[in-house]
């Protein structure tokens, strides 16, 4: 892991406070964000085997699991004062991944090609343009609207997964929705960055 300089969060959000007064007493403090990032990276493969060979139920703890795992990394760089450049490039990265993959699979084969594209081709944007300003010095760090989008995608993923195995077909227009307002989400966390 790279031993970068630990920073100061310049905020704090609420579900931050409430993993550190849960989960994150149970995590110590030798953990850090970088080494939960790393766990996501690691899962991911996982993840996307589980769902292209369809093996859906397993698939979808997996995805939750891993998923989760976004929530623990951020709470702990910004509740322990451990945010790292590091960390502010491969934990977005690790999270497009992971939906980017998962998203190519089951929202491709189950909604549709153009919902599919427009995720993966939002996601890599959001991550070049996260790059070229940590590159020329400028503050890279989280957003609300990056958050809602992230939380949003994997409420749209988690709704489809539910309606394949519990055979919900009615649950599929939700989790369309869901998706396109992730995308609406993503074009505003993008436009926030100033482009």
């Amino acid at each position: 892991m790279p031993n970068s300089e630990f920073q100061k969060a310049d905020s704090i959000y609420f579900f931050d406070k409430v993993l550190a007064a849960t989960v994150l007493k149970l995590i110590p403090r030798c953990v850090t964000p970088n080494h939960i990032t790393v766990l996501r990276l690691v899962l991911t493969p996982l993840v996307v085997l589980l769902m292209f060979y369809q093996q859906y139920y397993i698939g979808l703890w997996a995805f939750l699991i891993t998923a989760f795992t976004d929530a623990i990394d951020g709470a702990m760089a910004r509740t322990r004062d451990q945010i790292t450049d590091w960390g502010k490039i491969y934990d977005p990265v690790a999270d497009k991944i992971l939906i980017a993959s998962t998203v190519f699979i089951i929202v491709l084969r189950y909604i549709d090609l153009w919902t599919a594209l427009i995720i993966i081709i939002l996601e890599f944007f959001i991550v070049a343009l996260a790059w070229y300003r940590l590159k020329t010095g400028a503050k890279v760090q989280a957003n609300v609207w990056g958050k809602i989008k992230m939380i949003l995608q994997c409420a749209g993923v988690t709704i489809l997964l539910l309606a394949i195995v519990f055979d919900l077909a009615a649950l599929i227009p939700l989790a369309s929705g869901t998706l396109y307002l992730a995308i609406a989400f993503a074009i505003v966390s993008l436009l926030s960055y100033g482009i």
